[in-house]
């Protein structure tokens, strides 16, 4: 749903139509809108319609109006935006839905902005405008409101004069400024700002005409002289005043939003891809997005020159440069597919991860709505095929894509194709001469049979020219002789693969022994990057002698690096580097070296999960210290850095231990990763371990770790799917395999989350004999986590057969052991559960203090699963103590949480805490449709609350309260 008022006021659903209002209704909506956020009562409504003398039917005018517009944002799919308030209406529009607050959002912006970028930045404000404001409704307001209105336009106006003509854009905006002042004669500051362009273009006398038009007019309708600026202004004019000459050109701002990679400083050539890339974007404001498709053989320099021009173009592009590698022809590893990519981008625009929702569909809509924004430039590194990026591409968007690809992509709809051949052999020489220098200019023949060796492919030529610059000996025909040779051995394959190979080969043998080991380790490991640490476990050396080799190794130019501290291979350097293990490395010290790395991340990944969830620790699997010292995790704040910053590297080795026959590596990798998978809303990348896990421990007969891996499968399905059948239906295999296999720590577990199942069913008598046969077992283990866990759902279900001292007996012993744990996600679900309590024994104030606890945890701690549920609780206290306003604040933003991250029990909660509230405030159409959401959830959930919601509909429709 789109608002605006900058304009005809206008309600454009998403749909094909939106419901007409006639112009009475848009009259009240746009009011409303003047004051989102604002409760404005019936009687303001009707003095802002009609003034002092309204009609008699006036209130009950405004109650049809109302309904109207209800009917409207609902057919849209909008109707939580407007709210019955014991006060009166409020209307609060999402961000990004309202012209007006985008319009006062970006100039509130722009006053902190750099001056280019708050040129930028009001240019987009002055955009949202189309035409006179409020121009198809009357009503008492308007006039004044349209006054009002256009005066902060015009202010915005002179502020953009200002900064352009600050920058010496005075060409520039001329027309545009007597476009303004035509409109606006009596502005005198659009008149002095239109009088200093002409000047400062060299037209003195234009300059003084218009002085003059403005003089007479003013003396004509207002009978004023002009003030005493622009007298001063226009006597200087006269005198050809030097102050008046334009600012020398400010230097260019650094751009602050750049995730492209490094911008080879010697890129050389290329300058008729370079100008149809430049040429695509023209600078244009009008909402369109700009595809160019660059493809092109491996080694071709694809990458380059989209990264190259991406940094040419970085000015046009003040809200970022982002770029994600697709690795759809990377060596060792699956193309990264669109959801993934999806929230490294979101990650780059801002989006916390937390907030970045599980499903394709929802990111890609985030994506959408986020590039909505900005004015960006996007590399798509790597693409697979059209299908592979198109949930990657913005929609309406100021933006330019660049997509690289070793396929031309010809189904790519309004996309400018742009195929590369190898270079020429002018640019092939520029590029070659530029890293060698003098020696190049010596020896012309020679070099030219360089570069007919290399294939004049970019990346050989420039490996070819790198080993020459660091070999100040050698000459560029001993050069061509040593390639020469290693064409010689690899006369069966192409042309161009022989080039490059022997390039890559030559580059290879002037290596060092341990660089050499060190390249052909690296091209052992699947993941997509490195870092220092994880490469000492490669190849078992210290940290330090690790940052050494891979920085020769950049040196080099065989690794690149993308981000500080973090070494990656071209597609082709990476094959190099696989093929030359194969061949070099002894089976064994492959399998060893692989050993090492995978222990690193197993041992790592325990110590992370551990800090961040100390009640987990009894419950992970023994991972022995790795032989290669490493440094680790000390604290919360770093277990999650490195958890986020190499989970992708840990999905990717999951795939690759189970294909490659380490299953009980795959499994314990799975079920390390588990609980910070869970706990920060990465369920998709959860289920992939799950089922790789289940997949080779069911192969290889393994009973404990499938049991275990069920329960972690189905906690996936429980907490966040909803999917309660699905994972009874696990809990009870992996209590039978626990029990089959003596795995006392799974047979606790499984006991504790069927207990929870069956609770969640509300049978309570066999929800408590499974927690008690599960605090037995945990209690013998030592595991006070889940001894605590046990307790607390203990408490609630005293709690629902009214034993208020023992529920809270058990509460208070939960929240022991887990604060003597340090579980903070333990603490959060017992503050609500007492919460809860409190609430059933009248205590609201009580209650929410506990909520309100447990929220500032989940804040603090990232857990956003929990937060919803916080939230969720907290606007169900305020209900109980009759702040309905304050219960669908918190309803609303626990609802915005849980479908961010997919958390649809939440959702259900939400919508049905939405509807009985609204239905206290008397706004039964809200009441009905968030009724009918949570129906629809709660069936789907296949709950008890589903009866109860259902029953809560139908005294609606009988209290001739909803429309159904």
């Amino acid at each position: 749903m789109r608002l605006a008022i900058l304009g005809p006021v206008e309600a454009v659903g998403p749909g094909p139509r939106t419901p007409a209002l006639a112009p009475r209704h848009r009259a009240v909506l746009a009011y409303l809108l003047l004051h989102a956020g604002t409760v404005i009562s019936t009687g303001r409504l009707i003095d802002a319609m009609w003034g002092p003398a309204p009609p008699d039917s006036a209130r009950a005018q405004i109650q049809t109006t109302i309904a109207a517009i209800r009917r409207m944002l609902r057919e849209s799919a909008a109707d939580a935006i407007l709210a019955t308030r014991p006060a009166g209406y409020v209307i609060t529009p999402a961000p990004g839905q309202l012209d007006l607050t985008e319009f006062t959002n970006l100039l509130t912006e722009a006053r902190t902005a750099s001056a280019d970028e708050a040129a930028t930045l009001i240019r987009s404000a002055l955009a949202l405008w189309r035409g006179e404001p409020l121009a198809d409704i009357t009503a008492h307001y308007v006039p004044a409101t349209r006054a009002r209105l256009n005066g902060q336009r015009l202010t915005a106006v002179e502020q953009l004069g200002d900064l352009e003509l600050d920058a010496g854009h005075h060409d520039e905006i001329i027309d545009e400024l007597a476009a303004h002042l035509a409109a606006s004669p009596s502005r005198e500051r659009l008149c002095r700002q239109l009088m200093l362009a002409l000047h400062r273009a060299g037209r003195q006398p234009d300059a003084l005409a218009v002085a003059r038009t403005f003089r007479a007019n003013l003396a004509e309708q207002q009978g004023l002289d002009p003030g005493t600026a622009f007298t001063t202004l226009e006597q200087d004019i006269l005198r050809d005043e030097p102050g008046l000459r334009p600012p020398a050109p400010a230097p260019t701002e650094q751009r602050r939003v750049n995730f492209l990679p490094y911008d080879v400083p010697d890129f050389t050539g290329r300058d008729g891809e370079l100008n149809d890339l430049t040429h695509l974007w023209t600078g244009r404001d009008d909402g369109v997005m700009t595809i160019s498709a660059i493809d092109g053989m491996a080694g071709v320099g694809k990458t380059t020159l989209a990264v190259h021009a991406g940094h040419h173009l970085a000015g046009h592009f003040p809200d970022g440069q982002l770029f994600v590698d697709l690795q759809a022809h990377t060596a060792g590893q699956a193309p990264l597919d669109a959801s993934a990519a999806l929230a490294i981008l979101l990650g780059q625009v801002g989006v916390p991860s937390e907030r970045i929702p599980a499903t394709l569909a929802d990111r890609s809509a985030i994506w959408r709505s986020e590039l909505s924004k900005r004015r960006a430039l996007v590399v798509l590194d790597n693409a697979l095929s059209t299908d592979h990026i198109r949930p990657l591409l913005p929609g309406t968007s100021r933006a330019l894509v660049l997509i690289t690809s070793r396929r031309r992509l010809i189904d790519l709809d309004g996309a400018r194709a742009l195929s590369m051949d190898v270079l020429p052999a002018a640019d092939a020489l520029g590029l070659f001469t530029a890293i060698v220098g003098e020696r190049a200019k010596a020896e012309p023949v020679a070099v030219l049979d360089v570069l007919q060796l290399c294939g004049f492919l970019p990346l050989a030529v420039r490996i070819a020219a790198a080993r020459l610059h660091h070999r100040p000996r050698w000459t560029v025909e001993y050069l061509a002789t040593r390639l020469r040779d290693q064409r010689r051995r690899l006369a069966e394959l192409n042309t161009s693969e022989r080039g490059v190979a022997a390039a890559f080969t030559l580059s290879y043998q002037q290596l060092t022994a341990g660089q050499q080991r060190m390249f052909r380790l690296l091209g052992l490991q699947p993941g997509r990057d490195i870092g220092a640490d994880a490469a000492a476990a490669l190849a078992g050396v210290s940290f330090a002698e690790a940052e050494t080799l891979l920085e020769d190794l950049l040196d080099a130019h065989v690794l690149a690096q993308h981000e500080p501290g973090r070494y990656t291979f071209h597609d082709l350097l990476r094959e190099h580097a696989l093929a030359t293990a194969t061949a070099e490395e002894p089976e064994s010290g492959q399998r060893q070296a692989l050993d090492r790395l995978i222990h690193h991340y197993l041992h790592t990944a325990s110590v992370a999960v551990s800090l961040l969830y100390p009640g987990e620790q009894n419950r992970l699997p023994r991972i022995p210290t790795p032989e290669t010292p490493t440094a680790l995790p000390r604290d919360e704040t770093e277990a999650l850095t490195w958890l986020d910053t190499e989970r992708a590297n840990l999905v990717v080795f999951g795939r690759h231990t189970a294909d490659h026959d380490r299953p009980a590596d795959t499994g314990r990798l799975a079920i390390t990763m588990h609980r910070y998978l869970l706990g920060h809303a990465h369920q998709a990348d959860a289920m992939a371990f799950h089922e790789l896990a289940l997949r080779t421990s069911r192969h290889n007969g393994d009973r404990s770790t499938e049991a275990r891996t069920l329960l972690d499968a189905g906690e996936v399905h429980y907490w966040w799917h909803g999917d309660y059948e699905k994972a009874g239906e696990h809990y009870r295999r992996a209590l039978d395999l626990a029990r089959d296999s003596g795995d006392r720590v799974a047979e606790a577990r499984a006991s504790q989350n069927l207990g929870i199942h069956a609770q969640r069913r509300r049978a309570y008598e066999q929800a408590q004999d499974h927690f008690r046969s599960a605090v037995t077992l945990f209690g013998d283990l030592h595991d006070h986590g889940g001894e605590a866990r046990c307790l607390t759902e203990l408490g609630i279900i005293h709690q629902h057969h009214g034993r208020y001292e023992d529920a809270h007996e058990h509460q208070r012993r939960a929240l022991c052991l887990y604060r003597e744990n340090g579980s903070r996600i333990g603490e959060t679900i017992v503050l609500n559960n007492l919460g809860l309590l409190c609430r059933r024994e009248g205590r609201h104030d009580q209650a929410r203090r506990h909520h309100q606890d447990a929220l500032e945890l989940c804040r603090a701690y990232d857990f956003p699963g929990d937060e919803a549920e916080s939230l969720n609780a907290l606007a169900e206290a305020a209900r109980a103590m009759g702040d309905l306003a304050q219960a669908v604040t918190e309803h609303e933003g626990a609802l915005a949480i849980a479908r961010e991250v997919g958390y649809r029990p939440e959702q259900a909660r939400a919508h049905d805490g939405l509807a009985r509230a609204h239905r206290d405030l008397g706004d039964m159409a809200n009441a009905g449709t968030h009724a009918r959401q949570a129906l629809d959830l709660y069936i789907d959930l296949d709950v008890p609350e589903a009866d109860e919601i259902s029953a809560f509909i139908t005294e609606l429709h009988l209290t001739g309260h909803t429309d159904g």
